[in-house]
């Protein structure tokens, strides 16, 4: 190491270091931000306001036409989970008109959605919106929304939520166990 200092001096130690920095600043460059992961992170401190902005980002950036059409399946079922966390969030704060319009774009976009992506795509759309009604109180809707889940198709995922279980026990004769409702008032 000394002799790495004696020869070129201060300049030649720092240009790992400055190699480092500016890798990862072209890096941070390159990368899109996880406008989901920030949603996420703002929901969970139940900032539902802040986690419905940050998926409306969200789902404008799947929501071209290079990315989702018609013609172009390339990231359908992202948009489709995109919609469904909108629409989530969008529930969980009390909109459920703005939450059942997210929810059918998340449907629209399940229908572009490559098919063998789409089970699983599905059950999670399904999921999500589910589980947004069953912790808002809303039971009835959470178990018909499961229920129209299943009937599209989707998969394992789906089975994975509170309306699944109360659906399972009233399909069986038995009295569902109903859980009270989480605070979710920010």
């Amino acid at each position: 190491m000394a002799v790495f200092f004696g020869t070129c001096g201060r300049t030649c130690a720092l240009a790992p270091v400055l190699g480092l920095i500016a890798c990862a600043l072209m890096t941070a460059s390159c990368t899109s931000p996880s406008y989901q992961l920030l949603a996420m992170e703002a929901a969970d401190r139940g900032d539902q306001k802040a986690a419905t902005s940050l998926a409306k980002k969200e789902v404008a950036r799947f929501s071209t036409p290079d990315q989702c059409s018609s013609t172009t399946s390339l990231n359908c079922g992202t948009l489709a989970l995109a919609y469904s966390s909108l629409a989530e969030y969008q529930i969980r704060d009390g909109d459920k008109a703005a939450g059942e319009a997210s929810f059918n774009s998340a449907k629209g976009a399940l229908g572009w959605t490559d098919r063998g992506t789409r089970p699983s795509a599905t059950g999670m759309v399904y999921r999500d919106v589910s589980e947004a009604f069953w912790k808002v109180g809303d039971r009835a809707r959470a178990v018909a929304v499961f229920n129209e889940g299943r009937a599209a198709g989707g998969d394992s995922w789906l089975f994975t939520g509170s309306a699944a279980r109360a659906a399972e026990q009233s399909e069986r004769g038995a009295s569902p166990v109903v859980s009270p409702s989480p605070n979710l008032s920010p």
